[in-house]
């Protein structure tokens, strides 16, 4: 059994608290961890603050951060079927998915950052001419100084380097804490990090509970900015921490996201695509398309073809290339699950499949959950209102499409959406009616790079990704210099001496 340590400092250290890591798919441990204390967390807040002020980190050229970061970059490819592995065994994704997405995926946002620093930090000179006044302003994008990071358990390391590499890019030291749940890929990063010869400090991964580690974080004086990806109701902490110390907070929360599919979109494609905005990765995913609105003269074929595909799905071991679907993250998410089908029942409304723990031998001693759909629920059912964070596939029908847009919006949340249509300018119309952060036409889950992400309502707010997204982890620096001619300025002769 693996043992890791806290990575503090450039250095991997035991703490007097340790964590057994589960394999989700059969429930044995994997790993043994150290959590941070409130002390380990102050120690490595501390050790970045140090690499900020002091160190080298903040004084290397673009072009020399830049070498850095693309080593990261490259340390992912080069582990990347171990990483693929420990992140399948830790999380329970299916191995094809992390093999062929979330690693790849993560080297790409290091690259990507890292060749194109320069082009998002670049300075804005404004010349002010204004009443016989002459001035020069420049706009300098500087980074936050010390970031905390706080990452969930359902991508672990790909959202861990979405953050990592645009603070790093930015210029920034970094305290990441990943989830004491799924703590092992990240960790593994650390590895890499270390590796790199990125100088000491810069980088400090301190699994540990939300309540300790991650309440130190936020309460620290030393840290400037919070970067968190997780719940809706541990947002809400973080926000009251943080207050403490007036820090900058971005915030990706929870979501609810809907689908519409029209009347003429191509149903094939509706449907297929449709099975993986809710059943990748398990339905734990907050841009999951947990509630789909389908135009009411397709809405039986859609039912007939999504139920027959859903009950196709092949669930196994986490490890087996030909696992479609793995277990969900814990025995308390499943619970969560089966308490969700409970309040279904009271409700009266229909499951039309799944929902109930599969029968198996290879699945006995995992938390495997199986793919749900389920009828009319509508906008004061508790499914419809809550996210269930499994798989679980809400199906309504609708008649026009205002009734649709009305659907979609009717949630607290305003992550993301997908529109099904062959008509694009008509979908493109719909979407701009529709309140969330992402829209997708004619497809799912494609996050890129050069694209902002991020949501509105109790989502969230700021943005991840794209230039916007860097420019979070920056602080806008205006220097002001007179430059009217012939005179000396107006302070000058403010007070008359």
């Amino acid at each position: 059994m693996k043992e890791y340590g806290l990575f503090i400092n450039n250095q991997f250290k035991s703490s007097s608290k340790t964590k057994e890591v589960i394999n989700p798919s059969d429930g044995s441990v994997i790993a043994r961890v150290s959590l941070a204390s409130e002390s380990d967390t102050c120690l490595a807040v501390d050790s970045a603050r140090k690499a900020f002020d002091s160190g080298p980190w903040s004084n290397f050229s673009l072009e020399k951060r830049k070498e850095f970061i693309l080593k990261i970059a490259n340390g992912i490819l080069g582990k990347a079927k171990e990483l693929a592995e420990i992140e399948s065994l830790n999380s329970g994704k299916p191995i094809k998915e992390t093999t062929f997405m979330d690693i790849p995926s993560s080297a790409q946002t290091f690259k990507h950052f890292a060749e194109n620093l320069e082009n998002y930090l670049t300075d804005e000179v404004v010349d002010i001419n204004s009443a016989g006044f002459q001035a020069q302003g420049r706009l300098l994008c500087q980074a936050q100084g010390v970031v905390g990071l706080i990452v969930p358990w359902n991508y672990p390391l790909l959202i861990a380097s979405w953050k990592m590499a645009q603070a790093l890019s930015a210029g920034n030291t970094i305290v990441l804490k990943p989830s004491s749940l799924t703590p092992l890929s990240v960790l593994e990063l650390g590895k890499i990090i270390q590796e790199s010869g990125l100088p000491e400090g810069v980088v400090n991964i301190i699994p540990g509970e939300g309540e300790e580690a991650g309440k130190a974080l936020c309460l620290s004086k030393n840290v400037d900015m919070i970067s968190f990806t997780g719940s809706n109701v541990v947002g809400k902490k973080i926000l009251e921490y943080s207050s403490k110390h007036v820090k900058k907070l971005t915030m990706e929360l929870g979501g609810k996201s809907a689908a519409i599919v029209i009347d003429d979109a191509d149903l094939e494609l509706a449907v297929n695509g449709s099975l993986c905005s809710i059943f990748l990765n398990q339905g734990q995913m907050c841009t999951a398309m947990s509630r789909i609105f389908i135009q009411e003269n397709i809405y039986n074929e859609f039912k007939r073809k999504f139920i027959e595909r859903t009950q196709k799905i092949k669930l196994g071991q986490a490890l087996d290339f030909q696992t479609q679907m793995g277990p969900l993250i814990s025995k308390i998410q499943r619970d969560n699950a089966l308490m969700f089908m409970e309040k279904a029942k009271a409700e009266g409304l229909d499951i039309l499949s799944g929902g109930v723990i599969p029968e198996g031998k290879e699945l006995d001693s995992g938390f495997f959950f199986e793919p749900t759909v389920i009828e009319g629920a509508g906008i004061d059912s508790e499914l419809f209102k809550q996210e269930i964070f499994a798989p679980v596939a809400l199906l309504n029908k609708f008649s026009k499409i205002e009734e649709a847009v009305s659907l979609a919006n009717a949630s607290d949340y305003a992550l993301a959406g997908c529109i099904w249509s062959t008509d694009v300018q008509k979908a493109q119309t719909i979407a701009q009616k529709i309140s969330a952060g992402t829209i997708w036409i004619n497809t799912y889950g494609m996050f890129f790079n050069e694209l902002s992400y991020g949501g509105f309502k109790q989502s969230g707010f700021g943005k991840e990704l794209g230039k916007e997204g860097f420019l979070e982890y920056t602080r806008l620096k205006n220097i002001v210099t007179d430059q009217t001619e012939g005179a000396k300025p107006l302070v000058n002769y403010w007070y008359g001496f």
